[in-house]
């Protein structure tokens, strides 16, 4: 069943049938016209969005109250369901309804009236058509052409950014202004859900949870449910106040909640395309948390894209596309890894497991070559070329590269602002921690980066591997081992990233440069370390010769002792 019809089936009150519009003008059962700012004021333009469940919106409509009608310049999303639209539509004139429509080819998939003073705040229930304008609301803020780096240095420019927040000051309050939003990782999601639910008028709910053991999967206590934004539109302040109590609550615990726990804020879905809606998070196993954005269609000349963005703990924000490097997959006792959603709010409560239609322990039972393969053929229903997909995975690896440049970047930036030595956790904890050493160290992101430098490297054995996914016979795909062997070397020699040195000079590598250092990124995690150690330069070269700054020994002879970690790409247990 469809994930819009099983969330319809939760609350979708007030609503008509599709096909049983009343003679005047209503919305539509599987379409929903949503406007910002909420309350129509005379003097301010109006942004207008339509989200379908049900079909692509081809056209807008405004109808002026003397029964003038002309169709809006409307922007359509790419991304599939829930299909949006959008459009602008000047300040109303006078005190008449103005009608606006939207339809598909012709038929009126919804229809709303607006007219200045009127408030088109809907009733403040996590319903069917609140999800699907929740996904459309995330694909517009971080959208972006395929090849464009969508990236920000926290998640506020992208909200104080009206072509991308639909939301943007819809309160009226000019609530956005001064607004501080720099969730990290685990933060992220929860600060997008409460942000959305503040604008509409929503309940918000979540809970404290422990890290889990080795043994055994993060617990979590009673959900708490927050109704600050329901009773009327809330202030900045109050907004602000939520976040830093949910932002001091949740950590990466709360992703990783065990697949079949019923205490927990997020449950998995199951690995289909229809499931997978913008919004939903992706927990891997070790606690990074991903959120969908966009599925980009598979053409016949480039393959499918999944794309997510996630927080990093110095607060920057950046796009991502699902491959093995950045979407990591393990079965741990330490976790439930996998794709999930937010457990919806029914009457003031989370329902059970066996109360949500599209509940699915799927990934439970698959292992890693299976649960990639899968969501790969999701992306490429009409199957992968080799080529192009090995062009991806390198496109990939170079966005990781260069996010990492940005980070990098980051711990430098507060050695030039006087900041003095970063102590270093003990053990285990270099991969969680606050403070200094959580903002500018990247020892889980490299971690990562070796993965990802693995499954780049590994990637010719593996068309030969597993030809079925490649479309070609098992003579066929050794053949085309070589070729990606061929364009391998040619390619990585080819694409270049630049970072800066020590003495502001700029610094470039070709990828083949960095994967032959990938014994260097084993302990080039430390912030304390000057920027050309921690790229992997080599002492005595030109490159190195601007170093000025190194790590103190005792915390060298540390990385030393946990190298294995990094070598091994293995994240060790609690």
């Amino acid at each position: 069943m469809k994930k819009c019809m099983c969330l319809a089936t939760i609350v979708l009150n007030g609503l008509l049938n599709l096909n049983c519009f009343a003679a005047d003008c209503v919305q539509g059962e599987a379409t929903r016209i949503w406007t910002a700012p909420q309350t129509i004021r005379a003097g301010v333009p109006i942004r207008v969005m339509a989200v379908s469940v049900a079909e692509p919106v081809t056209e807008m409509l405004l109808t002026d109250p003397q029964g003038g009608t002309r169709v809006l310049a409307a922007t359509a999303g790419t991304g599939g369901m829930p299909w949006r639209a959008m459009a602008a539509i000047e300040p109303l004139a006078g005190d008449g309804r103005y009608r606006i429509e939207a339809r598909a080819n012709g038929t009126v998939l919804a229809c709303r009236e607006i007219s200045n003073g009127t408030t088109t705040r809907e009733e403040p229930v996590w319903d069917g058509a609140h999800e699907a304008f929740y996904a459309a609301w995330i694909e517009q803020l971080f959208d972006g052409p395929a090849g464009e780096d969508v990236s920000f240095p926290s998640l506020g420019p992208a909200l104080r950014d009206p072509e991308r927040n639909f939301l943007h000051n819809s309160l009226g309050f000019r609530e956005d202004g001064n607004l501080v939003a720099t969730p990290d990782c685990a933060d992220f999601p929860y600060f997008l859900r409460s942000y959305f639910a503040w604008k509409n008028g929503l309940p918000f709910s979540y809970r404290f949870c422990n890290r889990g053991t080795a043994t055994k999967p993060p617990s979590c206590d009673a959900a708490i449910v927050k109704t600050d934004f329901v009773s009327r539109p809330a202030p900045a302040a109050t907004f602000r106040a939520l976040s830093l109590r949910l932002m001091d609550a949740v950590q990466s615990g709360n992703g990783r909640t065990g697949l079949a726990s019923q205490e927990t804020d997020f449950y998995p879905v199951p690995l289909r395309r229809e499931a997978l809606w913008p919004g939903t998070i992706y927990a891997d196993p070790y606690g990074h948390v991903l959120v969908l954005t966009k599925w980009v269609a598979q053409t016949p000349d480039t393959p499918g894209i999944l794309f997510a963005v996630d927080a990093q703990p110095d607060n920057s924000i950046a796009r991502k596309r699902f491959w093995e490097g950045t979407f990591l997959f393990a079965h741990t006792a330490s976790a439930g890894p996998g794709f999930k959603a937010f457990r919806p709010i029914v009457d003031n409560r989370l329902p059970p497991n066996d109360e949500l239609p599209d509940y699915s322990l799927e990934q439970a039972g698959l292992t890693p070559d299976e649960f990639y393969a899968t969501v790969y053929a999701m992306m490429n229903p009409h199957g992968l070329d080799a080529k192009q997909a090995y062009e991806a995975t390198l496109a990939a690896l170079v966005e990781q590269l260069e996010t990492r440049v940005r980070s990098v970047d980051n711990g430098e930036a507060y050695f030039r602002k006087g900041g003095a030595t970063i102590a270093m956790p003990q053990g285990t904890a270099i991969f969680e921690t606050v403070g200094p050493w959580e903002d500018f160290s990247t020892p889980s992101r490299d971690m990562r980066l070796i993965i990802a430098m693995n499954v780049l490297l590994g990637f010719p054995e593996k068309v030969q591997a597993y030809p079925d996914l490649f479309l070609l016979t098992a003579n066929d795909a050794r053949q085309v081992r070589g070729e990606i062997e061929q364009l391998h070397d040619r390619l990585v020699a080819a694409r270049k990233i630049q970072y800066t040195r020590s003495n502001g000079e700029p610094w470039e590598l070709s990828v083949a440069e960095v994967l032959a250092r990938k014994p260097a990124f084993e302990m080039g995690y430390n912030p304390n370390d000057c920027v050309e150690i921690r790229w992997g330069a080599e002492p005595g070269s030109e490159e190195y010769a601007s170093c000025r700054r190194h790590a103190p020994a005792a915390q060298v002879r540390q990385m030393a002792a946990v190298r294995e970690w990094f070598r091994e790409a293995r994240r060790p247990p609690r």
